[in-house]
């Protein structure tokens, strides 16, 4: 029986000494946000667009939308992507859509990302189903 006491002290003693920094902290979903929307700065996407869809579904909280300039270009952002909010901690992180690179879409959770090439992002035009009808720039200028 007496050595089940000092076990137990140190363990309770090493438990004690755990920092809360230790332990891996969710995000909140802006700072998600925030996160996803500095990789696609770095990585110099294209026409970003970030829709808040708090109340209006529960899929998410926000939704990003960006353009890359093409294949390479979109499935080399999304990698980035996965990789940082990995390191940030964020776990789950699924992505589609890489074997064809038009349409990307990483799902953080609460974010979800969409990567497009410029024409296929006017193709479908997601930001309109959602309320925003914003101008699109030429895509001329994009596969120059």
């Amino acid at each position: 029986m007496n050595e089940v006491g000092p076990i137990s002290t140190q363990i309770e003693q090493a438990a004690s000494t755990l920092r809360p920094s230790a332990v891996p902290q969710a995000l909140e979903p802006q700072d998600l946000k925030a996160l996803i929307e500095t990789s696609l700065d770095e990585d110099q996407a294209d026409d970003v667009v970030a829709i808040d869809l708090a109340g209006k579904t529960t899929i998410a909280d926000y939704m990003i939308v960006a353009s890359g300039r093409n294949a390479r270009h979109i499935a080399a952002m999304a990698a980035k992507i996965a990789d940082r909010l990995k390191q940030a901690g964020v776990r789950g992180v699924e992505t589609e859509g890489l074997a064809q690179c038009d349409w990307v879409l990483v799902d953080a959770g609460d974010v979800i990302v969409h990567l497009f090439r410029p024409e296929v992002r006017t193709f479908y035009n997601i930001e309109k189903m959602w309320g925003l009808d914003l101008p699109r720039p030429s895509t001329a200028r994009m596969s120059a």
